[in-house]
């Protein structure tokens, strides 16, 4: 083993220090912050949490912020909580919807729940850190309305007939899976929400491209 001089220690002990910070900020990113972890634990897991609109200058404001990844894991109690109590609130009565994302209730993390239409029995099923991957160029005729827009559907002509996606489970198993037709729609605009978008947007674009042509 080589001496090192005071120089050389000093340099490994700098750079020792910002990879320990560096891996602190990444944990962080990773978890809950403070305060959503006080919203996600303000009531129990069978109650459902208020749902944010757009009509609501700071809700519209954390509904066009991009959500963050969020680490898989099973022993997580407030992931569990957070994610049985993102159920409950899109298929509360007052909701009934056939997806939801997190940002949708304030947690600006990469969760959504999808009604999977192309499945037996059409069973929700929740999914982590879902990105699309691949998307078809066919497109298809959907209307669709949003839990964070009141009163109000709209039809899009953008959407596309097949998608492919990646996503975590919860135990932290990583899948590829293509999805088409009415489901993929879901996925599309929860996805969205996870960006920061909203369907109006891409109605706005579609306007947009008309006059174009």
């Amino acid at each position: 083993m080589k001496f090192c001089n005071e120089k050389t220690i000093l340099t490994i002990f700098i750079s020792l220090f910002l990879i320990g910070c560096s891996g602190t900020k990444r944990i962080k990113e990773y978890t809950f912050s403070s305060n959503e972890i006080n919203l996600i634990n303000s009531a129990d897991s069978l109650t459902p949490m208020r749902v944010f609109k757009i009509t609501n200058k700071k809700d519209s404001l954390l509904l066009r912020t991009k959500s963050g990844y969020i680490k898989p894991n099973p022993n997580n109690k407030t992931l569990q909580t957070f994610i049985k109590r993102l159920y409950v609130t899109v298929r509360d009565s007052m909701s009934m919807g056939v997806g939801i994302a997190a940002p949708q209730v304030g947690i600006l993390k990469r969760i959504i729940w999808v009604q999977r239409f192309d499945k037996e029995e059409f069973p929700f099923e929740v999914y982590l850190n879902p990105e699309i991957i691949k998307s078809s160029e066919e497109k298809q005729t959907v209307k669709e309305g949003c839990l964070s827009i009141p009163d109000r559907t709209e039809t899009l002509n953008s959407r596309s007939r097949s998608i492919t996606i990646e996503y975590d489970t919860m135990d932290g198993k990583h899948k590829t899976e293509t999805v088409k037709d009415f489901s993929s729609v879901i996925f599309q605009h929860e996805i969205d929400h996870l960006n920061g978008i909203l369907f109006l947007d891409h109605l706005q674009k579609e306007f947009v491209d008309s006059k174009k042509d």
